[in-house]
């Protein structure tokens, strides 16, 4: 079997402030360690927001950027579109651009330090008002590192009141990658679609319990950025056996593989390898989902081709 390692690939699903490396954590004052499993949605996020709450000053921001850059290089990550939640830092620490600008700058000095190419997702949360989303928005549009926006977190709380904050957003030019399916069912996928205009889903996982809908995706080639490790440490899927990512593929959808920030990437290529050939496809579809230039996009294809031609 070939190195992981070597393969490039592209991820699309990941939290940074979940990536937080636990050394730089101990140095932040966050002690506490990540339970093996979650007992629900409300204790991933109270854990979250310990990490957060340590990212005080501009070198914090810098530093996890910068970090984040050199591990990915590592697993053999080419281009990252990693999500960040800028204007709730922004907001807790009196100063909105400070958290956006000093994780721009930490991004590009580990660019330039690893060969690695990055953009920003910023999210907003379900649970909060629509108009701190309206100023996610203003930040992401004022920046074109930022290509894309959209909510995530508990999806109890309906997409519905953001759609007018949402319309603004693709008339600034930015993309729309919801988090949908993973707690919620398919209709919570739906509401991704139609009022929030979401070109991936983020998860997606329940999209299975609706033939129809899984019947529109293939169609429509609207990737699923799936990230088993998190599924099953939020107990929403009950083991990495029972996880229904090769039933997603099985189904002729566009699978992306990622880590929602919860483990690393080859430990997720590692999981779901069957054969070289199988991980190829995973980096493929990682690469032909992304919203990279197509210039490098046609770079990275090739560079997979590399890899699959190497003597094993």
């Amino acid at each position: 079997m070939r190195d992981i390692a070597l393969l490039p690939k592209a991820h699309l699903h990941v939290h940074l402030e979940s990536t937080v490396r636990p050394a730089t954590l101990r140095e932040l004052g966050v002690h506490s360690r990540r339970p093996e499993v979650f007992t629900g949605f409300k204790q991933f996020a109270d854990h979250n927001a310990q990490v957060r709450a340590a990212l005080r000053t501009p070198e914090h921001f810098r530093r996890i950027a910068r970090e984040f850059c050199a591990d990915e290089a590592a697993q053999g990550t080419r281009y990252a579109e990693v999500t960040f939640t800028a204007a709730a830092h922004g907001e807790r620490l009196g100063d909105l651009e400070m958290p956006l600008l000093a994780v721009l700058e930490g991004l590009a000095e580990g660019e330039a330090e690893h060969g690695i190419r990055c953009a920003l997702i910023l999210d907003h949360s379900r649970r909060r008002p629509a108009d701190r989303l309206l100023r996610t928005v203003k930040l992401a549009a004022a920046h074109d590192q930022v290509i894309a926006v959209g909510l995530a977190g508990d999806e109890s709380h309906p997409l519905a009141p953001f759609a007018d904050v949402l319309k603004i957003a693709r008339d600034e030019g930015l993309r729309m990658v919801h988090h949908a399916g993973e707690s919620a069912g398919p209709a919570s996928v739906r509401e991704a679609l139609d009022l929030g205009h979401a070109e991936r889903i983020g998860h997606g996982i329940r999209v299975l319990e609706d033939p129809d809908l899984v019947a529109e995706l293939r169609e429509r080639r609207v990737p699923l950025e799936v990230c088993p490790f998190s599924n099953v440490l939020l107990g929403l899927v009950p083991s990495y056996a029972e996880h229904p990512l090769p039933r997603l593929r099985e189904e002729g959808l566009l699978v992306t593989l990622n880590t929602d920030g919860e483990t690393s990437l080859l430990s997720e290529y590692g999981q779901a390898r069957r054969d070289d050939e199988m991980l190829a496809e995973l980096a493929v579809a990682s690469v032909t989902a992304s919203f990279a230039p197509e210039r490098l996009k046609a770079e990275l294809l090739r560079g997979i081709d590399e890899w699959l031609a190497m003597p094993v």
